[in-house]
């Protein structure tokens, strides 16, 4: 299903949580990642976990890539203590160049989850009364998936965090309608820019300060000028470089 126009037009709201609470529902963890698309630095993904009969608005919040960086910053303390808990997940470039971006985005979802700690024995409910986790966008890159003979084995090679029972659900643009998930956005944003500033620090002919790691004209010329740092996706086809 397309997702409704009007909804990519008002900043994120809470009616799908609200729709949820009717249900019996008592949280939802909204998630969203960031990073995907860079040549270099961390993939990282923001959790935001939420008491579905407690909630209220939050102002501001919205998709993190249409807020300025000091809007971004400014929110952070606002969503943490909005959220019941909060957490960011990191997957390294040598993990993404070990596993692949997608297993790299299950294992940094996976640690951010496990770093919430969700209040009373109602997220042990079952579906219809506890948790469940609501992901931005159209794959489902949380759960494992189906077994076959090219399926990385990364609970072996990275001790992959085990998915608490709760069921996953995408949302095209949850990112633009769904508060929750526009929190984890700009969580995450903020938790990555934060590290690409200080690695810039370090490497600063890459101008991390930036690009935040993203491929652009200059940042392409730095790479041809001093090549690849170790904190580039050497496995990544990057114009010009041969890994």
């Amino acid at each position: 299903m397309s997702p409704n126009p009007d909804l990519l037009l008002r900043d994120p709201g809470i009616d799908h949580e609200r729709a949820l609470a009717e249900t019996g529902q008592r949280y939802l963890i909204g998630i969203d990642e960031v990073g995907r698309g860079a040549v270099a630095g961390p993939v990282c993904v923001g959790a935001v976990a939420v008491d579905l009969h407690a909630l209220t608005l939050l102002e501001g919040v919205r998709d993190s890539k249409l807020l300025t960086p000091a809007q971004r910053e400014a929110l952070v303390p606002a969503i943490r203590s909005w959220g019941t808990a909060c957490a960011v997940g990191e997957a390294s470039p040598d993990e993404i160049d070990a596993f692949g971006i997608t297993t790299a985005l299950r294992l940094a979802g996976r640690r951010a989850i496990a770093e919430l700690r969700l209040p009373g024995p109602d997220a042990d409910a079952g579906p219809a009364r506890g948790c469940s986790i609501l992901l931005d966008g159209s794959h489902d890159w949380l759960s494992d998936p189906a077994a076959d003979l090219f399926t990385v084995d990364a609970e072996a090679l990275t001790g992959m965090p085990e998915l608490p029972p709760y069921p996953v659900r995408t949302l095209i643009k949850g990112d633009r309608s769904v508060l929750t998930i526009a929190a984890a956005s700009v969580l995450a944003k903020v938790h990555r820019d934060g590290i690409m500033v200080t690695l810039h620090d370090e490497h600063p002919q890459y101008e991390w300060v930036r690009n935040m790691g993203y491929k652009t004209a200059a940042h392409s010329r730095a790479i041809a000028a001093h090549g690849l740092c170790r904190y580039h996706r050497r496995s990544w086809r990057i114009q010009g470089v041969q890994p």
